[in-house]
């Protein structure tokens, strides 16, 4: 049997060094034409993928543990999702469903209403990608309360335009330079008890992360009656793929309901199966006012949408729209990809992501820079310290790891300021898992020599 038949299609095999000659070439056009704003991790170019593999333009093949930033929920082309595409795509490509109608738009306003917990009838605004839906989300809530201030948490992303920025606290270089933004609103410590912003430990703690919302913001800055909505995560992304516990999901829709404040639970990265069940909020026993999808909802294609209760979405003809919002073959791509999910994925996540949870929970013990490890399903996150009781962070080891993976052909992700991301496609097979951990563990070993 010949060395080429041994190779494993579903794991990495690398060719070249990377970049090879065809994407160094590709590299250097692409510097010199296209925006200076966008961030590359390390330099991989895409020819074309399959599940949960991507080939470059030299031939080398990678284990994808970052699906496109957790939007390829199916994978890359799964047959189900491309038939559903080319089918909708020969009878409709585009037909403006803000100003007329179609019929998949209501199919699939009607499956995600039968899918948010909670039960009972919802509305459905439909938009393009995940900064859409958070503006959504912004204008419709002030549009109903009447109120015009929001709170937001600090680690948080829910977009780089102009309203959805503001409400961001991720990253300050993502502000600079770009002026003024949207006024009024108050950011706050998110619970991530590892890094406990009032030094509390979560089994004693008095989950102060939210009741500053009462016994700071609104006794002394913030009117109740002025706060049109609190956006949060239910698990933050960006920000380090922070789980919170219970008792910070509880108190902040005690405080929410008493000063009739609606949250707008932002489910752009942590929805559509990502956690093992459809949308994260299932976790914690949720019945959301106001859901903000995107990422994962259309296998990659630009979809978004705003989920709510009947009475906050009460605006009016002309209110808000958008003439892509709701494309006929993004809605097709997201009835089969939500069709995959309920039949296999949501299982497939919680199962491998187990696996992979499980086997990372020892990592702290094992090597000497690995500090928090956490997650849901296929949405974890760990972070890199340079010591582990001062918890110092070590985000140069976080980079020299992303590279070190990519270079044995594994594509993992940054996020926060020190935290590697695993957030592969829902297909994602035990094999592929075991060969990832295989490989970061490695890496981490290498990482404890030098």
């Amino acid at each position: 049997m010949s060395q080429a038949t041994l190779v494993r299609l579903d794991l990495p095999h690398m060719v070249t060094s990377v970049p090879g000659p065809k994407a160094a070439q590709l590299i250097a056009r692409d510097n010199a034409i296209m925006s200076p704003s966008y961030t590359r991790g390390y330099p991989l170019t895409v020819a074309h993928a399959q599940g949960s593999m991507i080939e470059d333009l030299d031939g080398n093949r990678f284990l994808d543990c970052n699906a496109g930033i957790a939007v390829c929920a199916t994978g890359h082309c799964h047959p189900k999702v491309v038939a559903a595409i080319q089918e909708q795509a020969a009878r409709l490509l585009h037909y403006s469903g803000t100003d007329f109608y179609y019929e998949n738009m209501v199919d699939l306003a009607e499956k995600l209403q039968s899918l948010v917990p909670g039960g009972g009838p919802r509305r459905v605004y439909l938009g393009n990608s995940g900064t859409e839906a958070v503006e959504a989300c912004l204008k419709m809530a002030r549009y109903h309360t009447g109120r015009e201030r929001f709170i937001a948490f600090f680690g948080a992303f829910h977009g780089r335009t102009m309203g959805s920025l503001s409400l961001t606290g991720s990253k300050s270089l993502q502000k600079k330079g770009f002026g003024s933004l949207l006024s009024g609103v108050s950011h706050i410590p998110y619970a991530n008890c590892y890094r406990c912003s009032y030094g509390k430990q979560v089994e004693t703690c008095n989950v102060e992360c939210v009741k500053v919302i009462e016994e700071q913001l609104i006794r002394h800055i913030l009117p109740a009656d002025d706060i049109a909505g609190i956006i949060v995560e239910p698990v933050q992304g960006e920000g380090g793929y922070v789980v919170p516990p219970q008792k910070f999901i509880d108190e902040l829709q005690t405080v929410a309901a008493k000063y009739k404040i609606p949250i707008i639970w932002d489910e752009v990265q942590s929805g559509m199966g990502r956690t093992g069940k459809m949308f994260a909020v299932e976790h914690f026993g949720v019945n959301p006012d106001i859901l903000a999808l995107a990422k994962g909802i259309a296998s990659g294609l630009p979809l978004c949408a705003v989920v709510t209760k009947p009475e906050w979405m009460t605006w009016t003809p002309g209110a808000h729209a958008s003439t892509f919002g709701g494309n006929p073959v993004a809605i097709a791509s997201s009835l089969a990809t939500i069709e995959l999910l309920e039949q296999e994925l949501l299982e497939n996540a919680t199962s491998v992501g187990d696996y992979m949870l499980g086997r990372m929970r020892d990592w702290p013990q094992r090597f000497r820079h690995v500090g928090r490890v956490q997650g849901l399903g296929l949405m974890i996150g760990f972070e890199l310290v340079r010591d582990q009781k001062t918890r110092e962070r070590y985000p140069e080891l976080r980079d020299r790891l992303e590279l070190m993976a990519f270079e044995r052909g594994i594509l993992i992700l940054g996020c926060g300021p020190n935290s590697i991301r695993l957030c592969p496609p829902l297909v994602f097979t035990r094999d592929q898992a075991e060969f990832c951990l295989d490989t970061l563990e490695s890496c981490l070993e290498q990482s404890q020599e030098s």
